[in-house]
């Protein structure tokens, strides 16, 4: 029966910047799935879809939830950062048979408005609305929060290739106390699969401290691993094969 892995981007990303980890693990015999999320799928340089804006992340999790549906295996689940989250709240729906959260985001009831995750919003945050409105990181907010140790002419690169993103999902998971749906909310009780997480020690937008509490909240299933020469795009940073290795062997081991 084909592995298959279903790949869940972030914030301002897409499909696309999974490349490394579908080559690296379909080279492993996994069937790689890299969908990009609702009104994510434009140019960089296009004004985003109005609707952007208010996009909750229960209308990213019902995307891909009919995705997953699909499908003719229960599949991996593998999410970054905001796509962390939303596999979390997947996994809550018995929609996977192992979890991979590579530096994620947190849900409902974590705090993680650090000052570094304050800073690296700041542009977008600093506007009055934002709840509302379609957002996007400046490139220095982009360099110190999530691609610092990248080389200077990849962290353009990969700029560029950036969309915007929902304030209402932002506003959902860093102001989770002031949302009255809750729809950053998991509960772990559902969440009966084994779990990965991973976390960078030099990670400003989701702090190594709080992707530790991620992992305590599920420890009945979870394993963590931090990597203290990583931040958060740990899918492309130098020496990004060792997690991508770190994750395969977990998956081995859990499959066995």
């Amino acid at each position: 029966m084909t592995k298959t892995i279903v790949m869940i981007h972030g914030m301002w990303g897409g499909g696309w910047y999974w490349e490394n980890y579908k080559r690296f693990f379909q080279g492993k015999g996994y069937q790689c799935i890299t969908p990009t999320l609702r009104f994510h799928d434009m140019a960089p340089d296009e004004l985003p879809n109005p609707q952007l804006g208010t996009t909750s992340l229960l209308d990213y999790v019902e995307d891909l939830e009919k995705e997953i549906h699909q499908l003719d295996v229960l599949p991996i689940l593998m999410g970054h950062s905001m796509g962390g989250l939303l596999a979390q709240m997947l996994g809550s729906r018995g929609l996977a048979k192992a979890l991979v959260l590579l530096t994620p985001a947190s849900p409902r009831g974590i705090i993680a408005l650090t000052p570094s995750v304050i800073r690296s919003f700041w542009s977008g945050l600093t506007k009055w609305g934002f709840w509302r409105k379609p957002m996007r990181q400046n490139f220095n907010e982009a360099v110190y929060s999530m691609l610092q140790l990248l080389p200077a002419e990849e962290q353009k690169k990969i700029f560029d290739r950036f969309v915007y993103e929902s304030g209402q999902a932002a506003f959902e998971i860093g102001f989770w106390f002031l949302d009255r749906k809750g729809a950053a909310r998991v509960d772990e009780a559902n969440v009966t699969c084994p779990i990965l997480v991973v976390a960078g020690r030099q990670d400003r937008i989701t702090p190594a401290s709080v992707v530790r509490k991620v992992a305590a909240k599920y420890r009945a299933v979870s394993t963590y691993k931090e990597f203290p020469n990583h931040a958060h795009w740990v899918i492309g940073e130098p020496h990004w094969q060792e997690v991508a290795e770190h994750v395969s062997h977990w998956l081995e081991r859990v499959q066995a």
